[in-house]
């Protein structure tokens, strides 16, 4: 049944349109009762009435409809040349905007429209198996492309998960994550069937990494309380040894060795314990410090009196009676004993030093002198002289014997021999 539109009571003024200023008679008519219709081919259909208005105002209304949909078939196929658009996209408002033309409520050359848009639709057909094909490429290279970081997070979780450095497999899997993330909301929709298959493979492998670093640091939690018993323990020793003072010490050194050992009870922890482990320590070395200034005071008067003793111990070197030296020496010694321990003792080894350096000095002296008077060596030594005096007069008298009958090899020989023994006899003192 034909619409029955009414004139509006004050309608805007409307550009003409070119179908109502040029073709409204070609493609429109309006009957007496206002009954307004458009040709079709050699047919007329009724699109409405317009009682209320002149048969021009009837017509432009509806050459105004027919104008607007010009306008959307235009505009779509501006959108087509202007490239941007999904060909599948526009085919698909191409086929709406032929159900809206077809029986439209227009009076207009739909029969053109219709052509336009049938034309525009061949058109998109190739686009839309360009786009297509396009698009599987683009799902193969996403599917590919997912794939790999699926294959990089299995291969994570098939390590030796026992073995390996936590924070940086956690970082591994955190940026293989995000990848997979960017791919999905960015990339192509890919087929539900392969998406979900490769979704399963990455979930399934990052629950085995999970799994496992949970299991890391559950043992790892476990051997720092352990560590963290020990040195607690440990601390309660040191903080026991405090009245022993000094004396606590070596057994300090002991549960230092021990705290070494014990193991890492995490940073924070570690850096805690520590601190209340070294603060025993402190008080045992702080009195150590005590005693020690304490005895370097009382140690000045004896570093005085050794010195003093090294300068009377110079004289030893320049008294040649070995016997008067030996004796200043002991004098020496005793009195040096008679000092008692000094502090440092760094101090007192360089002063013991220096009269070490005397008393060898001596001692030196003594060894070549018993040597010199021994009365063994002397027997032996007027023994050995006697022997070579008789060799150098058998050796003197063969020289000349040589040298008289002309035997030059046998002058030479006994020369040799003569120049030797006369040198032993020189060694021994002859």
């Amino acid at each position: 049944m034909p619409s029955r539109t009414p004139a509006p009571a004050a309608a805007p003024a409307a550009p003409a349109s070119p179908v109502a200023a040029a073709d409204s008679a070609d493609w429109g008519r309006v009957t007496e009762d206002g009954t307004v219709e458009v040709r079709e081919g050699d047919d007329w259909r009724v699109v409405g009435q317009y009682p209320d208005g002149t048969h021009e105002e009837a017509l432009a209304y509806y050459v105004r409809k027919f104008d607007d949909l010009a306008f959307k078939v235009h505009t779509l196929e501006q959108r087509h040349q202007s490239g941007g658009a999904s060909a599948s996209d526009l085919t698909s408002q191409a086929q709406k905007l032929v159900t809206e033309i077809t029986g439209a409520a227009a009076v207009g050359d739909l029969a053109s429209l219709h052509a336009r848009l049938t034309a525009l639709t061949e058109t998109l057909s190739e686009a839309r198996e360009a786009e297509a094909r396009e698009a599987k490429e683009l799902v193969e290279k996403a599917i590919a492309d997912r794939t790999v970081v699926v294959e990089a997070i299995e291969a994570v979780a098939a390590r030796d998960l026992g073995k390996v450095q936590w924070k940086q497999v956690t970082e591994e899997v955190s940026a293989l994550f995000d990848t997979w993330q960017s791919q999905q909301q960015n990339g192509p929709r890919l087929p539900k069937g392969i998406s979900q298959k490769l979704w399963k493979r990455f979930r399934d492998a990052r629950a085995v990494v999970d799994k496992g670093r949970r299991a890391f640091y559950a043992e790892l939690d476990e051997t720092h309380k352990a560590a963290r018993d020990r040195k607690n323990a440990l601390i309660e020793r040191a903080e026991a040894l405090a009245p022993k003072g000094v004396d606590g010490i070596p057994a300090y050194r002991g549960l230092l060795d021990d705290w070494k050992a014990a193991g890492r009870a995490g940073r924070k922890a570690d850096d805690a314990l520590w601190a209340r482990f070294k603060a025993a320590g402190d008080a045992l070395y702080a009195a150590r410090a005590e005693q020690s200034a304490a005895e370097e005071a009382e140690s000045a008067p004896k570093i005085e009196a050794r010195k003093a003793l090294l300068e009377e111990a110079k004289a030893v070197a320049d008294e040649p009676n070995i016997k008067q030296a030996r004796a200043l020496l002991t004098r020496i010694q005793r009195q040096w004993d008679e000092v008692g321990r000094i502090f440092p003792r760094e101090q007192e080894r360089a002063l013991d030093d220096k009269l070490r350096v005397i008393e060898q000095a001596l001692k030196s002296r003594e060894e070549v002198d018993w040597k010199r008077n021994n009365p063994e060596t002397k027997a032996r030594a007027n023994d050995m002289s006697q022997q070579l005096q008789d060799a150098i007069e058998k050796l003197e008298s063969e020289l000349a014997a040589a040298e008289k009958s002309g035997n030059k090899k046998a002058a030479k020989e006994a020369a040799d021999a003569l120049e030797a023994r006369r040198a032993w006899l020189n060694a021994l003192g002859g």
